[in-house]
């Protein structure tokens, strides 16, 4: 019985994994059952033994996928300031490694649009998961905003200029508006902080 149920576990890990790299991909719509259980290396008719439904999957993945972002974009910054480390998340996520490789990456550019107009059944998992990046660093304390206005605010900048720099790839285009959201980011950061304007390497 427990090996039975150690490789229900394995299948079902195996279907949410395939299931992640096609919703960063391709949005929801193109993680469709089939295609889930095709990269998972699976027919489709063991789906329901795992899943009650798409939306299940969707929920799930979506969720799961939405805190693997967060953890791997907070990693390794003990020892940072404040503003150092809410520095670092916004190059990391306005990256172009991050841009070329979607499968990888936060779903958020992938599904926000999706959400917005045709799958509006997502909005609650979505609105479940988004206030945890609200957790500012301790430390923080921007002037005449609070610091989760701050953090909703940087979201939406990381989240549109990462999607605008997709939509733009091929061309100069796409470059200068991850490395102007980087800027921004970091300027409005310094205003909020009053700390004095650092030099900016080139291309930072």
């Amino acid at each position: 019985m427990e090996g039975r149920a150690g490789q229900k576990e394995e299948t079902r890990a195996l279907i949410l994994a395939s299931a992640s790299r096609l919703l960063r991909e391709r949005g929801i719509a193109g993680a469709n059952v089939g295609d889930v259980m095709k990269g998972a290396g699976l027919t489709v008719g063991g789906f329901y033994a795992h899943f009650e439904s798409k939306k299940a999957l969707v929920d799930e993945t979506l969720r799961s996928a939405i805190r693997e972002t967060r953890a791997k974009l907070r990693s390794g910054l003990e020892g940072k300031s404040a503003r150092g480390r809410i520095e670092t998340v916004l190059g990391r996520y306005l990256s172009a490694a991050h841009r070329d490789d979607p499968c990888d990456g936060c779903p958020l550019p992938a599904v926000a649009g999706e959400i917005a107009t045709t799958e509006r059944a997502y909005a609650k998992a979505l609105a479940a998961e988004l206030p945890s990046w609200a957790d500012m660093p301790p430390g923080f304390e921007p002037a005449g905003i609070s610091a989760r206005a701050v953090a909703f605010g940087l979201m939406s900048l990381m989240v549109g200029g990462l999607t605008l720099s997709r939509a733009l790839r091929g061309t100069p285009l796409s470059d200068e508006v991850l490395v102007s959201s980087r800027r921004f980011g970091r300027a409005a950061l310094r205003a909020l902080t009053g700390e004095k304007r650092e030099k900016e390497g080139a291309g930072r």
